[in-house]
C-alpha cells in the first residue's frame, strides 16, 4: 500500500482547499495540524517541513515535500487528471486558470503574511490597525478585478468544478470576509456559494472550517 500524503494545515487556513482536493481526489492522507500565527514554538515545529515556517505543505507518497498552495493544487489537479479539477493543458480554459490560480496566490494569500502580524514590516504598534485596514482594502480591491474580468459558469472557469473554486471559496472566507467579496465581486457569488453548499465537500467544511452563525461577516 502507498504511503498516505501528509497535509500540514490547520482549520481555516490554507491547507483546507488541499484537504479539499484530496477528499474529492479519494486519496488517502493525514493531517498535521500546525498554526504558526500561535506563537514561536508552532512555528519552529514546522521548521524541518518548511524553513519558512508556513503551511500549508504537503508530503507525497514519495516522501518529497511540496509547499505553496496554488502548486500543491495545480499538481494534484494535473497528477489526477481524470477527476477534471482543472483544464487539461491546450484546453481554451488553461490559461485563465493558471493566471488566477497564481493571481490569488500571489496578489490576495501573500498580504496575509503581513495582515496576520503587521510588527513584521511595521514597528509601531499603534499603526498596526490602519495597515490592516489598508491590506484589507487592497485585497477586497484584488477580489474585485477578479470579478471583473471572470465570467463564471455553475463554477468560476464554466461548468466543471476546479481547484480554483475550492481555492477562492477558502481565501474569500478570510478578511475581510465574504460579505464584501459579495460586495466587490457580485458575479463571482453564486458559483462560490455552490462550493459551500457541495454535499461533497460537507464533511471537510464542517470539520476544517465550519460555517458559524454569522460567518459571513
Amino acid at each position: 500500500m502507498a504511503a498516505p500524503f501528509v497535509v500540514y494545515g490547520a482549520s481555516g487556513s490554507g491547507s483546507v482547499p488541499i484537504e479539499a482536493t484530496l477528499s474529492l481526489l479519494d486519496l488517502p492522507y493525514r493531517v498535521e495540524d500546525h498554526a504558526p500565527w500561535e506563537g514561536q514554538a508552532q512555528a519552529d515545529r514546522l521548521a524541518r517541513i518548511n524553513p519558512l515556517r508556513q503551511v500549508p505543505a504537503l508530503t507525497l507518497p514519495t516522501g518529497e515535500v511540496m509547499t505553496e498552495s496554488a502548486a500543491i493544487l495545480i499538481w494534484l489537479a494535473d497528477t489526477y487528471p481524470d477527476a477534471r479539477l482543472a483544464p487539461p493543458l491546450g484546453d481554451a480554459a488553461r490559461p485563465a486558470f493558471l493566471k488566477w490560480m497564481t493571481f490569488v496566490s500571489s496578489a490576495i494569500y501573500a498580504l496575509y503574511w503581513i495582515a496576520d502580524n503587521p510588527a513584521r514590516v511595521v514597528k509601531e504598534g499603534a499603526d498596526h490597525v490602519a495597515v490592516k485596514a489598508r491590506i484589507y482594502d487592497r485585497i477586497a480591491c484584488c477580489w474585485g478585478e477578479m470579478g471583473a474580468q471572470l465570467r463564471p459558469g455553475t463554477h468560476l472557469l464554466g461548468d466543471e468544478l476546479s481547484v480554483l473554486d475550492l481555492y477562492v471559496a477558502t481565501a474569500s472566507r478570510w478578511s475581510p470576509g465574504r460579505r464584501r467579496f459579495y460586495e466587490v465581486a457580485p458575479g463571482l457569488a453564486d458559483a462560490v456559494r455552490r462550493i459551500d453548499t457541495d454535499t461533497r465537500l460537507a464533511a471537510i467544511w464542517q470539520e476544517r472550517f465550519p460555517f458559524e452563525p454569522g460567518w459571513e461577516r
